[in-house]
Order: C-alpha cells, then structure tokens, then sequence
C-alpha cells in the first residue's frame, strides 16, 4: 500500500514553495470537535409548524406568489395554502408576513477542517445556516484519512449540532491506495463503506486510475466531481473527464485546455512554477488568451460535448474574484466582525499558505482576471443557455473568503455571468439538490417549495430577486431618502433546517463572539 496520491492531493491546498522563510506557527495544530447543539439553539421540530403571510420563491424558476401559508408537520411540508387566511391552531406561528420565502440553499462546495483558519467547524457551519445554506457537499470538509466529515454529517442528520445537512466526499487516493484498477475501484468502495457519499478528484492519478474509479463510483451509487487541476491536465482535460463519466467540474480547471488554439498542451512562461502560487495564479488568468473564441465551431462543439455528457458545472466564480480586486476583497464589510484573526492572517500574502498568493499582485494581474472572468462568464452562460445544469458552490476558507458571506458572493457573479435572478435561485436550490441526489437515482427531498418535501427553507426580510445583497449577514446599506438617514435592511431572518427553526441573526452574533473571544485571546 502507498499513500503517494495522498501526498501529492495535499500539494494543493499548502503550498510546496521552497522558501527560507518559515512557516507561521499555528495557534493550534488540530480540529475542536463540534459541540453538541445547546438548548434553544433552534427551536423544533414541531408536531405543526405554520408560516404566515409570505411571498413564495418556490425554487423552480416559477414566478414568486404570494401571500402563502405553509404548513409543516415535523420536519415535512405538509401543505401549501395559495392566498394564505389558513386557521390552523398549530404549534408555533411564524409571522412572515411581508417577507420572501425560498427553498434552503444548497453549497456544492464547502471545506471546513484547517485549524490555522478556524479550529472550530461550527464557526463555518453556523455562517452557513445564518445565509440560509441548509446543505453543504464537502469535498472534503476535512484534509484528512479519516472520516470526521462522515461524524458530523450524522450527528447534523440527527439535529444534534447546529449545522447545515452535510454530504462528504473523499478524495481520491487518501489514506491505503493500491496505484492500480483495482486498487483505485477498491478504494471507491471502501470510501463509500466508510460512510462518503461522493469522491473528489484532483486529476493527479494516472487517467487510466480516475476512470476505473469513476466507473467504479457510477456502478454503486456514489457522486463524483473534480478540481482538473494543471498537474493533471494534459492527461485529462474537463471534456475527457465528462467523456469518462465525471458528473459535475469545479473551478474552471480542465475547460480552456480543451479549447486550446493550438496544440493540445499550454504554453507555460519559461520562468513558470506550479509551486510558486502567485506564478500559479497569475498566469491561470491568462489561460483564455490561448483558447477559441466564444461563439466559434470549436467552441460550440465543446459546450455541445459537455451538454451531452449530462455534467454539472459547479463554477466557484467568488472564489477568485479577489484577483480582480484584491482590495475590495481584504475590506469587505464582513470582515471586522465575523472573520476571525487566524483566518484573516490565513488569507494575507504568504508563501506556504494555500490561495494566499497576493505577493505582488500588480494591476496587470487584476486586468487580466478581469478579462478572463468574461470568458469563463461566457462559457457557463453558454453551457446553462443549452440546458446545462450549473450550481452554487463557494470553497470558502479561502483568498478572503468567509463561510456564509462567499456563497451570497457566489450568487451576485451567476447573476453577473448572465442567469436571471429566478436562474440563480433555482441553481441556488433545485439545481444543487439534484446535483446531490443524481448518482444515487432518489429524487431530491429537498430544493423547491412542495408538499412532501423536507422542511429546508429560507425567510428573507427583502425580496432576493429585485437585489441578491439582501442576503448578506450584513445586509444591504441604502439611504432613505425620507429621512435622510443611512439604513441596513435585510440579512436572514430565519433558517428552516428538518422543519428546526433557526434564529439567523443570533447565530451571526455567537459568531461574533467566537471572532471577539479569540480577539481577546490573543
């Protein structure tokens, strides 16, 4: 047995660069475990639980429609009253009256175990939950052989933390692994028997591996998808993956080396380094300038490709919006009370932290990401134009990107990237849930608004769909021209989760005393 891919799958979140500048030393070295959700922390289920008066966003691209009352019995919608003026003694009333309700969200892509960041996972699961985010496929929530992921994904099952439904995926290749076809259907199998429902792929085994482990996966049931990253990309672009069976691609790794002008390999600076980030980083943006136009036969042919595929594209825009404005991105609003210390020291220029590549980020850099962002734009409003499913995963943790406020920044750039605002919500909702729910062949239990379905849902003071910055844990600053005064409206006012209800504006505040506590600690 070897662990080699193991090794080489941790290359790409700490960066290898060899430097005579030591690492930072880390406040603590391993994971806290989830504490057991306190009492009234969430309130619920209830045997009846009735909510008044909303306007409905149903998930489904359907027009909003309301007033509606909703009925939920335990952790089910029973019943949907169009018109509202339902008479139901239930037990709990949640006034919503002038208030939007949506599906839960759902993250396709969430990571949540790196103690120089955040020790404590339920920091990150409760800005989840305070953004409305009831579902989270972790790929992986730990960097680690074991199964931690798989722990907490069923004490959320149980309601026994406070956290979104969690959905673990494996890497490829950690832990034992026999480097054959075998080996590599072996180890699909024990993942899921261990508990992961989905395996992650970071393209660095051999293609001849990935497929057997992908084959592998289709057969029993598990979900796959995979960051196509550059070591790995002249074996398996993005279009040989989705021909291997791959369900869904993150990131933007794998598309332009398929849409190559010339050659079938990219053509690196001479000075280039993987391993050093900010050449990493700063020539990915350039990539597009070696590709096809958009619009052109070869183009369309690979759009064409994926659509028959049936992939899912899970694209992660927020993740590197900082290149385009790494200013912007160290400022926002959100930072000063709900990014904790470590995490901030995480995110500034650093040669050993992972996405922390800003060592000299110049102009030239954030135009050229800025024009790259058109072509990746471009390449997902053309695939989901045709039919194509894209979602909304955030990979928080990184480049100035704090849990909860990413995915609502994930949602602003499908919209910036072409999706209608009833688009997003649906790639926000149904679209993840299916995604999630696709290798097993159950129908999704949850991600639109009907009868039947579990009770996941989001009340929202504003209305999402006029202005998606309504979302934000910090809501949205406007002037009221009235009375001249600065204003904050919005945010989550409530998180529905297994028919729990869940009080968004109190999670955001014990978020910001685990930021104050550790403030104060140091």
């Amino acid at each position: 047995m070897i662990r080699t891919i193991a090794a080489a799958a941790a290359l790409c979140f700490v960066a290898t660069l060899a430097s005579p500048v030591a690492a930072p030393a880390l406040a603590q070295t391993t994971m806290e475990q989830v504490p057991d959700r306190p009492v009234g922390e969430g309130e619920g289920p209830y045997e009846t639980l009735l909510i008044k008066g909303a306007t409905m966003i149903d998930g489904t691209g359907a027009p909003p429609e309301g007033p509606v009352d909703i009925l939920i019995r335990g952790n089910r919608i029973a019943r949907i009253y169009r018109g509202g003026g339902s008479n139901i003694a239930a037990d709990r009333v949640v006034d919503a009256r002038g208030m939007y309700i949506l599906p839960g969200f759902v993250d396709t892509h969430g990571h949540n175990g790196d103690p120089g960041k955040a020790p404590q996972p339920s920091y990150g699961y409760k800005l989840w939950l305070a953004h409305g985010v009831t579902s989270v496929r972790g790929v992986p929530f730990y960097f680690l052989p074991d199964a931690r992921g798989v722990s907490d994904a069923a004490r959320s099952e149980a309601n026994t933390i406070t956290a979104p439904r969690l959905f673990p995926y494996a890497v490829f290749g950690t832990g034992d692994f026999t480097p054959t076809q075998d080996g590599a259907r072996q180890w699909v199998r024990t993942a899921k028997a261990r508990g992961f429902v989905g395996v992650k792929f970071f393209n660095m085994a051999p293609p001849e591996l990935v497929r057997a482990a992908l084959d592998e996966a289709e057969k029993i049931g598990m979900g796959t998808v995979a960051h196509l990253g550059q070591r790995g990309v002249a074996g398996m672009t993005a279009g040989d993956a989705a021909s291997a069976g791959l369900q869904s691609i993150t990131h933007f790794y794998g598309h332009f080396e398929s849409l190559l002008r010339d050659g079938d390999v990219p053509q690196y600076p001479a000075d280039y380094n993987y391993l050093d980030e900010q050449s990493r980083f700063s020539w990915a943006a350039r990539i597009a300038d070696q590709a096809v136009e958009p619009g052109s036969d070869s183009w369309n042919a690979y759009v064409d490709l994926l659509l028959e595929q049936d992939v899912t594209l899970a694209p992660t825009f927020n993740i590197y919006s900082a290149s385009r404005d790494v200013m912007k991105a160290r400022n926002a609003d959100w930072h000063a009370q709900y990014t904790l210390p470590s995490l901030m020291r995480f995110f500034e220029p650093s040669l050993v932290n992972h996405g922390s590549y800003y060592h000299d980020w110049t102009s030239e850099d954030e135009i050229a990401w800025r024009r790259f962002y058109q072509r990746w734009f471009a390449l997902t409003r053309d695939f989901h134009d045709g039919g194509g499913r894209v979602t909304a995963g955030s990979d928080p943790g990184y480049i100035y990107q704090t849990w909860g406020f990413s995915y609502i920044s994930e949602l602003e750039m499908l919209r910036e990237a072409g999706l209608s605002p009833l688009e997003v919500i649906r790639a926000a909702t149904q679209s993840g849930a299916a995604e999630l729910f696709d290798a097993s062949g159950d129908p999704a239990p949850f991600g639109v608004i009907r009868a039947g379905m579990l009770a996941d849902l989001v009340i929202v003071p504003e209305n999402p769909l006029a202005n998606l910055k309504v979302l934000y844990g910090t809501g949205h600053r406007r002037l009221n021209r009235e009375t001249d005064v600065i204003e904050s409206v919005g945010g989550v006012r409530w998180t529905v989760k297994d028919g729990i209800i869940y009080d968004a504006p109190a999670l955001l505040a014990d978020v910001a005393r685990m930021v104050e506590q550790q403030r104060a600690a140091e």
